[in-house]
């Protein structure tokens, strides 16, 4: 009795004092009226609705389709709390419902939010309503086919007037072609940051090489429309899809990877370029984490386990080195190839054994530069000297006369003339 009775005085105080109305949660909706965003402010939502309907507008004029989508998707943006400080900054919700799919996309908000994961999760999202769509009968708790990360990376590296030049590099790298059931089973998110370049510009490659095949874009399609018939033999049902792919699936891959590297290596740096760029990379200084204002190098590094902070930077430079290695002059190619893999293992703590490393990598280019510097001098030499026929490197050095300034154009004016004519007198 005594217990409502207090609930009884708290209604009665409600309804003579009134509570305030809960303040109704703001919404934009997309031009396409797809996606449905609540939360942030008008600019926020604005910005999520214009990069959720460019990026279905992507994969439409990829897909070669017209937009018939019939499940909206709701865009939740929400910004990071004080008490949940590693909140997911995207995360994907999909379920059954009595109405139909349900999409939700939650969405942190913050100026160091990552664009490139929200373009990603947005993605999914449109894919997976386009598996679905004509699926309205799904049992409420079935397994859910996800598009795969191959798929997926492949269309956002497509994006119109995007840089593709680190994917493409990167194919140049490796010596070993990775093979296709490696891609199409492989798991992301277990990669380091070099692992995951190579594995986007892997999927590019894929993608290209599908949607630039017979019929690819009509095929790509119905391949995504059948994504939740999927076998567990992901090589499989791509060939069900491509056709053109079954039995020579391996051989046409690595033709194509071939292909590109080969359109790339008529960028190749000479020998001292390539030393100037490792050079600079290695020269990065990396910010201490005690009070310290002076900065550590490459070989402090290998001397203690890397803060959280210096990993991100070491994993900066890992990248920056994959790419020089696709430039790299074939002499020092697998020099830089080593300290990429020592700026790998540094970014993963593992610092055992690479201070020596380091060491017999530097005097390993000492060696070379030495060994380039005579060769350089021998040839010079030997075309200056010894060739009948020259290439004209050497003109300017052997007739210092040409060093000379030329003369201006003679000046016909009257005054030049009577100046002329004095010279000639006297």
């Amino acid at each position: 009795m005594r217990i409502r009775a207090i609930f009884a005085g708290a209604l009665l105080g409600c309804s003579i004092f009134g509570l305030p109305a809960a303040t109704p949660i703001e919404r934009s909706l997309s031009p396409s009226g797809q996606f449905v965003i609540y939360g942030g402010d008008a600019a926020w939502r604005g910005a999520v609705s214009a990069l959720a309907e460019r990026t279905k507008a992507n994969l439409l004029a990829v897909l070669q389709r017209r937009d018939q989508w019939g499940a909206a998707i709701v865009v939740n943006l929400q910004s990071p709390g004080a008490n949940l400080p590693e909140i997911s900054a995207t995360a994907l919700r999909f379920s059954q419902t009595g109405s139909g799919l349900k999409l939700q996309v939650d969405l942190t908000i913050s100026r160091k939010m990552d664009f490139g994961a929200m373009e990603r999760e947005l993605l999914r999202a449109i894919l997976l309503e386009m598996i679905y769509r004509n699926q309205p009968g799904i049992a409420s708790g079935a397994t859910y086919v996800e598009p795969p990360n191959w798929l997926i990376e492949g269309l956002l590296a497509l994006t119109p007037n995007r840089d593709r030049t680190a994917l493409t590099n990167a194919l140049a790298v490796p010596e070993r072609i990775t093979p296709l059931n490696e891609v199409l089973s492989e798991r992301p998110e277990l990669l380091d940051s070099a692992g995951r370049l190579l594995y986007r510009a892997c999927s590019f490659a894929l993608v290209q090489l599908l949607i630039e095949s017979a019929d690819g874009h009509a095929h790509l399609g119905r391949y995504i429309d059948n994504l939740s018939f999927t076998s567990n033999d992901p090589l499989a049902d791509l060939e069900a899809a491509f056709p053109q792919l079954a039995g020579n699936d391996e051989k046409i891959w690595k033709s194509r990877i071939a292909d590109i590297r080969t359109s790339g290596r008529a960028d190749l740096l000479t020998f001292s370029q390539t030393e100037e760029k490792l050079a600079s990379l290695l020269q990065t200084k990396f910010m201490r984490t005690d009070a310290r204002d002076k900065s550590l190098s490459f070989e402090d590094l290998c001397q203690r386990k890397p803060a959280p902070t210096q990993r991100l930077a070491l994993q900066k430079v890992g990248q920056e080195l994959l790419l020089l290695a696709a430039q790299a002059n074939p002499a020092l190619r697998s020099v830089v190839q080593d300290y990429q893999q020592v700026a790998t293992q540094l970014a993963l703590g593992k610092i055992r054994g690479l201070a020596a490393r380091l060491a017999d990598l530097k005097t390993l280019r000492a060696k070379l530069s030495a060994r380039m510097t005579e060769i350089d001098d021998y040839l010079n030499w030997f075309e200056a000297t010894q060739l009948s026929t020259r290439s004209g490197l050497f003109e300017d050095c052997l007739n210092p006369s040409s060093l000379e300034t030329p003369s201006r154009a003679h000046r016909k004016d009257s005054f030049s003339a009577y100046l002329d004519a004095m010279e000639a007198e006297f």
